[in-house]
């Protein structure tokens, strides 16, 4: 089987050579003997040769997204698949790019590679993907990875000083708050240009002499862009918080003087349990759909308020979700509420609604709320089963 050597800018050499490969299955060495390689890994599907340059050999892409491809998104869009998709960073070419072609930076997340990729049909440029540990652009550069420092490692790794005459890079515009581009400029004699918000701009940017329009740089939190992110947020929910809740549930009202009983544990936990999914449809499904429809404008808050509604509702709808008594109705409206604008607050990392600083703030505010009232809702279902067991 015909190998394809894989090197990046950095590792290339002129004596290196590749034969055209195949669909996915070929393996890609780094140029170094078999007892000397660190790692061999098969060669991306999207992957279609190599193009010669002063620093070697530099990998060329796909600009088209195969079936496979949409269905990974799909699976990154609702599991925690996204936790692994990345590639490997380094430079890598689109159609024919020489030294005039324009370089444009982009993340190891591979969403947004593909996103960008896409957009670059019948285009000849260069992209410098940077190692943001699989994190897409806008969060990465809130958490340093879409940094100053790396791209200048990356420009100087992959000497992209020798495979281009110019002196510019374009940094998507949500990478913006991560870069300092006066740094890189003094570090690496590479200017910066700030290019559009979206990919689907790199196009009309470019032809327009590298010139964005108001409308490229304003950020849109649309109603579709707020339901594509909604399964980020039903998922972790769902696998991190509501199993464990859901065996304490079931525990607490299966706990009896003489053991678990599975009947009462069923039949007593079902409302609560059924009121707990409530909470993440409304905290990860409805608050973000309805974000800018709900007043206010903090988040715990938001979430807070659909939960309250939600289980009104819910309750009027339904006399399973409206237990009776004195003290499971409390829980009910103290802590099932609040775990709703706990979720919420979640999707502040997902939203232009708000920046670092207000997220702290409203740490520091809610999660003592969230704490004393899980709590008091423990205290309180103590004292149901006390008192349900004749003690109280």
């Amino acid at each position: 089987m015909a190998e394809l050597k894989f090197l990046s800018a950095a590792e290339g050499k002129s004596e290196a050579t590749c034969s055209c490969p195949k669909p996915t299955g070929h393996r890609i060495s780094s140029g170094q003997p078999e007892a000397h390689q660190a790692e061999v890994e098969t060669v991306p599907h999207w992957v279609t040769g190599t193009i010669a340059t002063p620093a070697g050999l530099v990998p060329v892409v796909s600009p088209a997204l195969t079936r496979a491809d949409l269905w990974r998104h799909v699976r990154c869009r609702v599991s925690s698949f996204r936790d692994a998709f990345a590639l490997r960073p380094g430079l890598y070419a689109v159609g024919a790019p020489d030294s005039t072609s324009e370089v444009l930076v982009s993340a190891n997340y591979r969403l947004s590679f593909d996103h960008l990729r896409r957009e670059l049909q019948g285009m000849h440029v260069w992209i410098l993907v940077l190692d943001t540990k699989g994190i897409n652009v806008w969060c990465a550069a809130g958490k340093g990875t879409f940094g100053t420092d790396e791209l200048v490692r990356r420009i100087s790794a992959s000497h992209l000083d020798r495979v281009v005459e110019h002196r510019r890079v374009i940094v998507p515009q949500l990478g913006a708050p991560g870069i300092a581009g006066l740094r890189v400029k003094r570090a690496t004699g590479f200017r910066v240009q700030y290019g559009p918000v979206h990919a689907r701009d790199i196009r009309p940017y470019i032809e327009a002499g590298c010139q964005a329009t108001p409308e490229m740089r304003t950020v849109g939190f649309s109603l579709l862009d707020r339901l594509v992110l909604t399964p980020m947020e039903i998922n972790p929910a769902m696998k991190k918080y509501f199993p464990f809740y859901a065996a304490v549930i079931l525990a607490a009202f299966g706990l009896q003087p003489t053991g678990i009983i599975f009947s009462s544990a069923l039949s007593g936990s079902l409302p609560f349990l059924l009121l707990g999914l409530l909470s993440v449809v409304a905290g990860a499904f409805l608050t973000p759909l309805l974000l800018p429809l709900i007043p206010l404008r903090s988040f715990a808050v938001k979430g807070w308020i659909v939960g309250l509604v939600s289980v009104f509702v819910a309750a009027q709808a339904s006399p399973l979700l409206n237990p009776a008594g004195a003290i499971l109705p409390v829980i009910t409206y103290l802590f099932f509420p609040l775990a709703s604008s706990y979720i919420a607050l979640q999707f502040t990392g997902a939203t232009t609604f708000t920046g670092m600083s207000g997220v702290r703030k409203e740490l520091r505010i809610a999660i003592p709320i969230y704490v004393s009232s899980t709590v008091i809702s423990i205290v309180l279902l103590l004292v149901y089963k006390l008192g349900e067991w004749g003690i109280l």
